[in-house]
């Protein structure tokens, strides 16, 4: 059969519309490849609470380390994520007021020699060449304890509770990420735009603080007059 007699068989056995449907399916599958993270972040706990003097917020980020980054662990290369919360004023008449912001950087390692990890949480962003003043310290014998000591916030100051208004609208913009620019030149080059490093989870919260209650006042009790005595008989 000649090259002309089976390209016109294959049109008559094969409709038009097949091939655009079969292109279209292929297309999709290609793009939901290159959009859908490889690691996939989930904040499955937040809360928000208001004391005395601070604004607190606790929260839980579940993910699981791909195996790229876990064998860049293993051999030396500490891990930073960034932990951003803002709290706005919501505004009708004008733009939203930021009346709250934190930021930590949690940093993960592994010790060759000790085959121990090490978790380091400081206040801020940080610069490597300007070294590492974390205001903790821990370290853990196994992976899944480390990892988990970096998925979870616990009362973290995040405003002072004067700064926040009761019964008024507040808008909550929390976000946790790996930091890629922290990582070695050489890796940053190599991992810019590879799925299997995309570690981030964003959520917007609506918050409305209540109005602080007053502290029951201490009322003294009158205490029983002493009964009286009547004298003996001399």
């Amino acid at each position: 059969m000649s090259t002309t007699g089976f390209i016109t068989h294959f049109l008559k056995s094969t409709t038009l519309d097949a091939l655009v449907r079969r292109f279209l399916v292929i297309c999709l599958c290609v793009l939901a490849q290159i959009s859908a993270p490889a690691t996939a972040a989930e904040l499955t706990q937040l809360k928000v609470e208001r004391a005395d003097d601070s604004v607190y917020l606790s929260a839980v980020v579940q993910f699981d380390l791909t195996s790229v980054v876990e064998d860049a662990l293993m051999k030396g290369i500490p891990m930073f994520f960034v932990v951003e919360a803002d709290i706005y004023l919501n505004r009708w008449y004008w733009t939203d007021k930021r009346v709250g912001s934190a930021t930590r950087t949690i940093r993960l390692a592994f010790q060759p020699l000790t085959r121990r990890w090490r978790v380091n949480i400081v206040t801020g962003l940080i610069n490597n060449s300007a070294g590492l003043r974390a205001t903790l310290n821990q370290n853990y014998d196994t992976l899944p304890e480390a990892l988990s000591a970096v998925q979870r916030l616990a009362r973290w100051k995040i405003a002072d509770s004067a700064d926040v208004e009761p019964e008024v609208a507040h808008q909550l913009e929390f976000s946790f990420a790996l930091d890629l620019s922290q990582l070695p030149r050489p890796f940053q080059i190599g991992v810019a735009g590879q799925r299997d490093w995309n570690i981030s989870v964003r959520q917007s919260e609506r918050l409305l603080f209540p109005l602080a209650r007053p502290a029951p006042a201490m009322v003294d009790k009158p205490r029983p007059a002493a009964p009286v005595t009547k004298e003996a008989d001399k």
